[in-house]
C-alpha cells in the first residue's frame, strides 16, 4: 500500500527525474519540460536475500495453510465460491441496483466464520441506514461489536482504518464509488476503479485478507466500468433477479448468485436465494421450487407442450417445467422467442425434430420458457426441450408424471448426460413415477432409455 506521496519534476523529453523544478532539463537541454510528478512509494513487504535481490521460494516450502477457506456462514454462498471465501481473494459481486447486493455483503459480515475484525465500507448509505439494516436483519448486537464500518469511498481514509484495524475480512459496497487523490483522473472513472481497486487487492494480499466488492451492471447485464476491473479480481460473481415464482411450495421471490470467473472454484455452481422480511434466505432444497403447482394426478390439467426436464446445476438436480407454444408465422420467416433458453439451441432442436419426425415447425413462431424464471444452460435440458415442442405442435399432453433428461443430436440421437442416476433419483423422490434418459452405461431403476428421438416418442405416446 502507498504510505506516502513523494513530488518530483520529471522531463517530458527524455524521462529525467530532478527533486525540484528547473527551468532547462540537465540532460536534455530543453526549456520548461520538466513537470510535477506524484510518485508513489510502495510499502509491499518482499523480503530480500543479503545482497538486497528478491527472495524465490521452493514451492514445496509453502504453507498450504496460505490456501484455506474461510467460511461464509451462508451456504449457497460457500457453494458458488467453492467451498467458502479464499484468505487472500478478491470477489466481485455485480447485480441491478435494489437487488440485494449490499444485504448479502451485510448479511455475510455477521455469519462470516471467523474470530477476527470485519471491515464494511460504504460509500453509498450512512452509518445509520447501515444500522437500520442491521436491526431489521435481526443481526445480534454482540455480533456487531465485530464489524467495524466506514461510510466513505476515500482510498486514504480507507488505507489508514484498514492499517488500524487489520480486518481478516473486507466488504466495500460498491467499486464505483471509490476515489483517491493520487489517481489523474475524476471521482468515479475508469482510472480511478482501477487505481483503487489495484491498492486493495495488494492490501488484501499482504495482510492475508479477504476482499469483497460490489459493482453496478450496464443494461446489457455486464459490470459497468473496466473490464480489466474483472480480470484483476479472482472470482466474479453475479446476482441475478427473476420474476416472482409460484411453485409448489408457493409464491417467492428468487435471487441466483452465479460465478462468471472462480479461480479457486466451479463455475457450474448456481445458489439460489429467497428475498423477504429478515434478508436473504437460502434455499437448499430446490427440487420442486420451480414446479408449476398442478394436479398431476388429473390428466385433463396437464396441458400440451409442457415438459419437466431433471436440469444439472453444478452439484444438484432441479426439476424445471420446461413450456413450449408453436402457431402459424405471421411472416415469410418463423422466428424465435427464448430468453431463459438459447434460442440457437432451441433452432437447432426444432431442426432435428422436422428432419426426423417429419414435424414442420419451420412455418411456425416458436415460444419457449422456463418456469419460474431460471436461467437453463445444461445440455441435459434439450430432451425434454424436444419433447415440449413435439407435444406442442400436436396437441398431445405428455404424461404428468414423467421427468425427462438427455442431450440430443443434430442426427436424433439421444446422447448421455452426467448423474443420470442422481437424476432419476430426485425426479422419484419428488413424485415422479417415470423418467425418459438416454440409454445408460449400466442399468439405472426407473429409467426408460431411448437411443433416438423417434424411439423416445415411441415409448411417450405408444
Amino acid at each position: 500500500m502507498k504510505k506516502q506521496k513523494t513530488l518530483i519534476y520529471k522531463c517530458a523529453s527524455c524521462g529525467r527525474e530532478e527533486p525540484k523544478w528547473l527551468g532547462r532539463c540537465p540532460e536534455c537541454g530543453e526549456w520548461n519540460t520538466l513537470t510535477e510528478t506524484a510518485v508513489q512509494q510502495a510499502g509491499r513487504k518482499i523480503e530480500k536475500d543479503a545482497k538486497g535481490v528478491p527472495r524465490a521460494y521452493p514451492l514445496a516450502a509453502v504453507d498450504p495453510m496460505e490456501g484455506s477457506r474461510i467460511g461464509s456462514g451462508i451456504g449457497e454462498l460457500d457453494r458458488v465460491l467453492g467451498g467458502g471465501i479464499m484468505k487472500r481473494s478478491s470477489i466481485l459481486v455485480g447485480g441491478e441496483p435494489g437487488i440485494g447486493k449490499s444485504t448479502l455483503l451485510l448479511q455475510t459480515a455477521a455469519l462470516v466464520q471467523t474470530k477476527g475484525r470485519v471491515l464494511y465500507v460504504s460509500g453509498e448509505e450512512s452509518a445509520g441506514q447501515l444500522r437500520l439494516r442491521a436491526d431489521r436483519l435481526g443481526i445480534n448486537k454482540n455480533i456487531m461489536e465485530r464489524i467495524e464500518i466506514l461510510c466513505s469511498g476515500n482510498l486514504e481514509e480507507i488505507e489508514t482504518i484498514l492499517n488500524n484495524v487489520k480486518p481478516v475480512l473486507v466488504l466495500i459496497d460498491s467499486a464505483q464509488t471509490l476515489y483517491s487523490d493520487n489517481a489523474d483522473s475524476i471521482p468515479g472513472g475508469v482510472n480511478q476503479m482501477k487505481f483503487c481497486t489495484f491498492e486493495l487487492i495488494a492490501w488484501a494480499k499482504e495482510h492475508d485478507a479477504a476482499l469483497i466488492l460490489t459493482a453496478h451492471v450496464t443494461k446489457e447485464g455486464v459490470i459497468s466500468g473496466p473490464k480489466t476491473l474483472e480480470h484483476m479480481v479472482d472470482t466474479v460473481l453475479y446476482f441475478e433477479q427473476n420474476d416472482k415464482t409460484s411453485g409448489l411450495n408457493g409464491t417467492v421471490d428468487c435471487r441466483f448468485l452465479r460465478a462468471a470467473k472462480n479461480r479457486f472454484g466451479s463455475i457450474d455452481e448456481i445458489g439460489i436465494f429467497t428475498m423477504g422480511e429478515q434478508g436473504l434466505s437460502p434455499v437448499e432444497d430446490t427440487g420442486q421450487m420451480f414446479l408449476v403447482r398442478r394436479d398431476r394426478r388429473s390428466p385433463g390439467e396437464f396441458p400440451a407442450g409442457v415438459a419437466t426436464a431433471a436440469v444439472l446445476e453444478g452439484s444438484r438436480t432441479i426439476l424445471v417445467e420446461i413450456q413450449a407454444l408453436t402457431i402459424p408465422a405471421k411472416g415469410a420467416v418463423s422466428r424465435v422467442f427464448s430468453d431463459k433458453i438459447d434460442s440457437g439451441k432451441v433452432s437447432r432442436i426444432s431442426a432435428a425434430l422436422e428432419k426426423h419426425l417429419g414435424l414442420r415447425l419451420s412455418d411456425q413462431d416458436l415460444y419457449v420458457n422456463a418456469a419460474g424464471g431460471i436461467r437453463v444452460t445444461e445440455v441435459g435440458v434439450e430432451l425434454a426441450l424436444a419433447c415440449a415442442l413435439y407435444s406442442a405442435r400436436t396437441g398431445l399432453a405428455l404424461p404428468a408424471d414423467l421427468a425427462i433428461a438427455g442431450e440430443l443430436s443434430l442426427t436424433g440421437e439421444i446422447r448421455p448426460v452426467h448423474k443420470l442416476p442422481g437424476r432419476v433419483k430426485t425426479a422419484s423422490n419428488l413424485g415422479f413415477s417415470a423418467f425418459l434418459g438416454p440409454i445408460p452405461d449400466s442399468p439405472v431403476q426407473g429409467l426408460k432409455s431411448a437411443g433416438n428421438i423417434k424411439y423416445a416418442i415411441k415409448l411417450i405416446y405408444g
